[in-house]
């Protein structure tokens, strides 16, 4: 049987789309690394936490991660028989939903950069049955190996900030999806709310990490986390940026005083 556009088997080949060394460097948190180097480090970021990233995920968000992404997949609106790409899918909380909501007819694409979190992404999702209408691609958010206008949704969650060139991955989400239809983009942002700031910055940056050891024996990482959280583009800005990479009708949607914001944009 032949493959489709983006099959892929973990274990079987290194991501499409890897970026060559380039000239100039990049934040990886608050850190400068060179542009080639981003993607191995994000890619070892997550395979250190694979084992414990979804107690990690509850214990960090006191579980408010869960309601974050149902109401991101209520923006999604997917509907039976839509082809739904989730990007930087991780452990699978939206393409489980996602594949459940298409239904026989649909088909959810869950792709990761990082072979151990898809390889986690997969197992669960055959643990919970799905197996007839999701397919598995390690890929490049920035280089997806798909046609033109393949794809009713696009999503990714919690993901856009680990990209090394963001522009670049929103002008592949629009690429690859289809007019009439909406990406989605879950991510940490910025706090509106003054009195809050230094709390949250607290906890960011003090609790986090020690979590983070105590729990998955791995600090550095959840240091990175919040500094890549603070690097990352502010509301209006991610807005913007999707402009510019093609989408119509941007508008965002701020939860939890603006820890996350839901990014949606159309295309026409």
């Amino acid at each position: 049987m032949s493959e489709r556009p983006g099959d892929h088997h973990p274990g079987s080949s290194p991501p499409a789309g890897e970026r060559p060394e380039g000239a100039g460097t990049i934040d990886f948190g608050y850190q400068q690394v060179p542009v080639g180097e981003k993607a191995q480090r994000v890619r070892q970021v997550f395979r250190s936490v694979a084992d414990r990233y979804d107690l990690m995920n509850d214990l960090m968000s006191a579980g408010l991660h869960r309601l974050w992404k149902h109401q991101a997949i209520n923006r999604v609106q997917p509907r039976r028989g839509h082809r739904v790409l989730d990007l930087a899918a991780g452990t699978g909380d939206l393409s489980l939903v996602l594949s459940r909501r298409v239904g026989p007819e649909g088909e959810v694409v869950m792709t990761d950069i990082n072979e151990a979190m898809l390889a986690r992404g997969r197992d669960r999702m055959l643990d919970a049955g799905r197996v007839g209408n999701l397919r598995y691609a390690l890929c490049n958010a920035e280089a997806l190996p798909f046609p033109d206008q393949y794809f009713d949704r696009v999503t990714i969650a919690f993901g856009l900030r680990n990209v090394t060139d963001k522009d670049r991955a929103l002008r592949e989400m629009h690429r690859v999806l289809k007019p009439g239809g909406w990406a989605t983009v879950l991510e940490f942002s910025r706090v509106y709310l003054p009195p809050l700031r230094p709390v949250y910055d607290l906890y960011s940056f003090r609790v986090l990490p020690v979590m983070g050891k105590l729990v998955a024996n791995d600090a550095e990482s959840y240091r990175y986390l919040a500094e890549s959280i603070r690097m990352h583009p502010p509301q209006e800005q991610l807005a913007e940026m999707m402009t510019a990479a093609g989408f119509e009708d941007v508008d965002y949607l701020n939860l939890s005083a603006g820890v996350v914001a839901i990014h949606r944009g159309f295309r026409y």
